[in-house]
């Protein structure tokens, strides 16, 4: 093909040399013509365009575009009617995460000419081809990152394909790569590139050593994990799934390496603008000025079709914009894992230890003293988001146990109450109403991502919060692993301590404290909502085991002394409703009550079968190609 229209992208903020246009002006470009491809590589202008549609397809799965995922696992509650089915299946599908077709490898090749025809090209600068062409290898790099965590080994293919139309299609049948392989490919690609790409941490949605660096850090990290805590059922004997365990130091010892690179380059630091701390945690999503911490992202811009609706659907129904939001819930599974200040795991105090209810005088006092990530990653009942106070409670309880409460937004004030002559409001604005979509229905609203500014909750406005891909604190967290894994807890204590004083935990873990369970731990409070867990559980073979197809009750919410562990079964999404107490003429009249409910759209628990550790090979690609096995399990 002889031509290609390259389209100009509209695509985090992508700053170039003096020659290019500002980032701003990027994004508001249009495609305008079909150009042959020695036409583009003449001009760095019309090469930055089609960089732009190839960062513009880069690999994501959970991300603010699509937050009805994050209600797949015990995350959130997905509180809207065409969600609930999310927490009706038993079972994950066997093609569950697969990242393997036709527009995959089309991608690729996209890729693989670019990346030729630059090298081909004799018209650009030296430097403004080099770094082009890096950042090709870098968006290849995280493709192949990409599959390789959700299908094992795939086909390795680093040139261009095309058919002759000769009948005999053999010279583009690739046979799966070991899945080592496609790790080392990676990994390699990032070491080969880190050095051509701009080492400035104002650069931050297109790639940069920092980002090299940081991808480099993770995909090492997921290999060493793998290699590790794999086991028989979890391979095939060309190595096409599975990872032997002798590697895993090696790769451990390179994300340790890679993250010390970022580190001791001093360029990145822990986003600290704002003294109150879960304010601090949540801006750190929505300040895209200076920040710090950000080190590769997808960027959105407003008055373009490049803003997104992740507030407009997600923020407090009661304090809307438009007559939306509300439809990701997070879960008491995942609000209850945030320790006490001491350091200490708890569950929240609904009932004492007879089983009474606790009497709060505040609907907060029941978050008090908690790892301030908590309530910058959560909205949670009695806090506020855009100067209005979210509300969020259930009803009133009266002495004798009965429930008095309204079942829609627009009927929370019909009831009567005894004694009371006059109707009054008896469920919050923000519900939670069992059953009604939109409404607070596990009794929280998500904070993280949601954008503050005014008209960010209007459909014609929207919200231009970026998707941030890796973070200053991923990279603590990254060497903090490796090195424990390495045995050298006391260097792992060093790094996670920033992060943990951060939110408040001043306390310093010893290295004896620091424990597979820590690090498990401390990855899921700090990246909630960021697309992390699936993974994380998934390379650690904890997912078979956290979400293994029991049901739960309230029992494992309100006596739970093993929050901390690892394998913490965790099937089922539950919630924890505030209930006014009405007792005219108690010390306890007017005082929050808290119970933990299951949703009722709740009705099945997930469960994680071995097979689905590999997503499962599409037909097509077994049919068409007859050098490609399946994966096991399957």
């Amino acid at each position: 093909m002889k031509k290609y229209i390259y389209a100009f992208a509209a695509i985090a903020c992508l700053s170039f040399a003096q020659s290019c246009k500002k980032d701003s002006e990027f994004l508001d470009k249009q495609p305008t013509s079909t150009l042959p491809i020695d036409a583009v590589w003449k001009d760095p202008n019309l090469v930055l365009t089609v960089v732009g549609d190839l960062y513009d397809r880069f690999p994501d799965f959970q991300r603010i575009e699509s937050w009805w995922l994050f209600a797949d696992f015990d995350e959130g509650f997905g509180s809207a009617s065409g969600d609930y089915f999310r927490h009706q299946n038993l079972e994950y599908g066997y093609d569950s995460w697969r990242y393997w077709d036709i527009n995959v490898y089309r991608l690729v090749n996209d890729l693989n000419l670019f990346i030729k025809r630059g090298q081909e090209a004799t018209a650009l600068k030296a430097e403004d081809r080099d770094r082009f062409l890096a950042e090709a290898r870098f968006i290849r790099a995280g493709v192949y990152f990409e599959m390789v965590k959700r299908m094992g080994g795939v086909p390795l293919i680093t040139v261009p394909l095309a058919y002759d139309y000769s009948g005999d299609p053999s010279s583009l049948q690739y046979p799966r790569a070991k899945e080592s392989e496609i790790y080392d490919f990676v990994i390699a690609e990032l070491e080969a590139i880190k050095t051509v790409l701009p080492d400035n941490a104002t650069i931050q949605s297109r790639a940069t050593k920092a980002a090299a660096l940081a991808m480099e850090s993770r995909a090492a990290l997921y290999a060493g994990s793998i290699a590790k805590y794999s086991n028989a059922q979890l391979t095939l004997p060309g190595g096409e799934v599975g990872i032997p365990a002798a590697m895993a130091n090696g790769y451990f010892t390179k994300a340790l390496n890679a993250a010390k690179e970022i580190i001791d380059g001093g360029k990145y630091s822990l986003y600290k603008k704002n003294p109150n701390l879960s304010d601090n945690f949540a801006a750190l999503f929505t300040d895209k000025g200076s920040n710090p911490e950000v080190i590769f992202a997808k960027d959105f811009k407003l008055k373009t079709n490049k803003a997104h609706g992740f507030t407009i659907d997600n923020q407090p129904r009661s304090s809307a914009e438009e007559a939306q939001g509300g439809r990701l819930n997070p879960s008491l599974n995942l609000v209850q894992s945030f320790e006490k200040l001491d350091n200490n795991y708890a569950s929240l105090a609904a009932v004492d230890g007879s089983g009474n209810p606790v009497y709060y005088t505040n609907i907060t006092d029941i978050f008090a003293g908690r790892d301030a990530r908590l309530a910058g990653t959560v909205i949670l009942p009695g806090t506020q988001f855009k100067g209005k106070t979210v509300d969020i409670w259930a009803g009133y309880q009266l002495a004798n146990g009965t429930i008095v409460t309204g079942d829609n937004f627009a009927q929370s004030k019909t009831n009567v109450l005894p004694g009371n002559a006059g109707s009054v409001q008896v469920v919050g604005g923000d519900g939670p109403v069992d059953g009604l979509e939109f409404s607070a229905q596990s009794g929280f609203y998500v904070r993280k991502y949601l954008d503050p500014a005014t008209g960010s909750g209007q459909i014609g406005t929207r919200s231009d919060v970026w998707w941030i891909r890796y973070r200053y604190a991923e990279v603590l967290l990254n060497a903090a692993e490796a090195a424990f894994e390495l045995g050298d807890a006391a260097t792992a204590a060093n790094y996670i301590k920033p992060v943990r004083e951060r939110a408040g935990l001043i306390t310093a873990l010893n290295p004896s404290d620091i424990t597979f369970d820590r690090i498990v731990h401390e990855r899921k409070v700090e990246f909630a909502f960021e697309g992390h867990q699936l993974w994380d559980m998934k390379r650690w073979r904890l997912a078979d085991k956290v979400w293994n197809g029991n049901n739960m009750s309230a029992a494992d919410f309100t006596n739970a002394s093993n929050i901390g562990s690892a394998t913490r079964p965790s099937t089922q999404v539950f919630g924890l409703w505030p209930y006014k107490y009405y007792n005219p003429g108690n010390a306890n009249h007017l005082k929050y009550i808290f119970k933990v409910i299951k949703p009722s759209r709740v009705t099945a628990a997930h469960r994680f079968r071995i097979g689905n550790y590999y997503s499962s090979i599409g037909q097509d690609v077994l049919n068409g190609n007859p050098k490609i096995i399946r994966n096991p399990n399957q």
